[in-house]
């Protein structure tokens, strides 16, 4: 009866030590509820990687950035550039942004009529002297409006020099966002232009000669011609999305001006090639919608 007595001590014991131990887990940091009165402290919320609202903008690029043509006849019109222009007909990706009063002071266009690929880091390189926060990109058309196929940038050295152009950025602004448009399908504005004698006649001047030279030829060589043209722009567009996608800090605007189709409003009454002012307002409305989504 002793040994028995003893015995259910004991496992008193050793349960009550179990249950103690357990709790002691608790209090210190297992599930049981946080003390009465205690609050807890809120997670901090992580930076968003992209900005929507940036407070400047720089742009590099082709004739098309540049507002060539227009305004005039083989001219540029910066004024009216998608990317930086203050004219209200456009209402342009850095006054969306900024509003026309910063936008007077806080966005510039390093674009050149008639740069190439090539030319960017260059114009990348003086865009970083001014810091911006948003750097706009639309380069590549005359890579491959060229005076023949075989002169076209050839697709693996576009991607070198766009991955150069990146890099100039990168060495100095780790941080600045970039916006990347797609090049334009030029199959589209010769089935437009193609249909304006006075566009014809400017286009004779030296326009893309790839895919506008002998422009009402129908012949197997010259519709040879203008396909491999074609192919070449959509070769580059998946350079640029490939690039951009490899940056954490690059939006590419999916094709969305590849695939715009732009018709007799929306062409220059000069040329029947480069962006009208409408054609830029619509430019302007796909990056703003790619930048602010």
């Amino acid at each position: 009866m002793r040994q028995r007595r003893q015995l259910s001590l004991a496992v008193f014991a050793a349960v009550t030590a179990a249950v103690v131990g357990v709790s002691g887990c608790d209090a210190v940091g297992g599930a049981s509820p946080a003390p009465s009165g205690s609050k807890a402290r809120p997670s901090p919320k992580p930076t968003p990687v992209w900005d929507r609202s940036p407070a400047s903008v720089a742009a590099v690029g082709d004739s098309i950035t540049r507002g060539f043509d227009a305004c005039g006849v083989l001219s540029d019109c910066p004024e009216v550039s998608w990317a930086t222009g203050g004219s209200p007909k456009v209402d342009s990706l850095a006054v969306r942004l900024l509003g026309k009063a910063k936008a007077a002071e806080r966005s510039w266009n390093y674009a050149v009529t008639g740069a190439r690929m090539v030319d960017v880091a260059g114009q990348m390189a003086q865009a970083v002297t001014r810091k911006p926060e948003l750097v706009a990109v639309m380069a590549g058309a005359n890579d491959a409006c060229r005076a023949s196929t075989a002169e076209m940038t050839s697709v693996a050295d576009f991607r070198t020099q766009f991955t150069d152009a990146m890099s100039t950025l990168r060495d100095s602004l780790p941080k600045s966002q970039v916006y990347v448009a797609s090049v334009p399908n030029l199959m589209r504005l010769w089935e437009q232009g193609r249909t304006n004698p006075l566009g014809k006649q400017v286009w004779k001047l030296g326009i893309c000669p790839s895919m506008l030279g002998d422009a009402d030829s129908l012949t197997a060589a010259a519709n040879q011609r203008r396909e491999r043209v074609q192919e070449r722009v959509e070769a580059y567009n998946s350079v640029l999305k490939e690039v951009c996608e490899k940056d954490r800090r690059c939006r590419f605007d999916d094709g969305a001006v590849y695939a715009f189709r732009f018709d007799g409003r929306q062409l220059s009454q000069w040329d029947w090639f480069h962006p009208s002012v409408n054609g830029q307002a619509r430019l302007a409305e796909i990056a703003y919608r790619t930048v602010t989504n």
